[in-house]
């Protein structure tokens, strides 16, 4: 009996010391990034800081491409939390910028296709700040495909943030107007009242864009999206002075809410 015991346990343990290895090599892969959050940003210059990044961009490129042997989700979760700690390094981002936000994000995404928060960071990060658009596009659409209206939950998100990003950074109105007619799709099985919100807005927008593809009410309503969205005061004045911009008033009530009035016309 004993020896049948320790048989069935050798499975078991064989998983932890696979586990433990791939938390040991993904710690030692994280040198480079330990050792920059060692050093104040103010005391490196600009050539070592790039220096930094280029060694963190290796170590991305490596944990993207390695197998995580069913930890995906943990993977995916640290490297987010390394992601956190170099955009929030306001004294380096300063001086070389936010460069590797999309390669943080392919990482992330290849681990987890299913990290519904990450594509808001993503949107944010790549396309607001390392002026990458693109990118920004490029990585959902790689992704994309393995969502499902309810896996995660509220994924309809997903395509609101690719949508807005293909409206307002990329100028493409037809792939926007798809991209929130699925929002539309995905947001309606749910009850709830964001939901039900989400996806009315997303229709009026899609119906801006089907009757005038440069529709300043559909740019609006997706700079309402960012700014709903934004994670920092510069992103928030940003956004307000983009729908000031189309015509729109930006307010606010007695709550403390933010009231947007749209401009008359379409």
């Amino acid at each position: 009996m004993v020896s049948g015991d320790r048989q069935n346990w050798l499975p078991v343990l064989g998983k932890i010391a696979v586990a433990l290895g791939c938390v040991l090599g993904i710690g030692l892969l994280q040198q480079p990034q330990l050792d920059r959050l060692k050093r104040s940003a103010s005391d490196a210059s600009p050539e070592e800081l790039s220096q930094q990044d280029a060694a963190e961009n290796v170590y991305l490129d490596l944990v993207q491409r390695s197998p995580a042997f069913g930890f995906d989700n943990l993977v995916a979760d640290w490297i987010f939390l390394d992601f956190l700690q170099y955009f929030g390094d306001n004294s380096a981002r300063n001086q070389i910028g936010y460069g590797l936000s999309p390669e943080y994000f392919e990482a992330i995404l290849n681990h987890d296709p299913y990290f519904r928060d990450a594509y808001l960071f993503l949107s944010g990060s790549t396309t607001l700040y390392a002026g990458r658009p693109d990118r920004t596009v490029e990585i959902m659409n790689q992704h994309i495909g393995q969502l499902s209206p309810r896996v995660p939950d509220k994924a309809y998100f997903v395509w609101r943030y690719k949508g807005t990003d293909e409206l307002l950074f990329l100028g493409d109105s037809q792939a926007a107007r798809q991209s929130f007619e699925t929002a539309v799709e995905w947001a309606s099985i749910y009850s709830d009242p964001e939901s039900q919100a989400a996806a009315q807005v997303s229709q009026q927008t899609a119906e801006y864009l089907a009757e005038n593809p440069e529709s300043k009410s559909a740019q609006i309503a997706a700079w309402v999206m960012v700014l709903g969205n934004a994670f920092d005061e510069e992103t928030q004045r940003y956004a307000i002075s983009q729908i000031e911009a189309l015509g729109g008033n930006v307010s606010v009530d007695e709550q403390g809410r933010l009231q947007i009035q749209q401009p008359e016309g379409n």
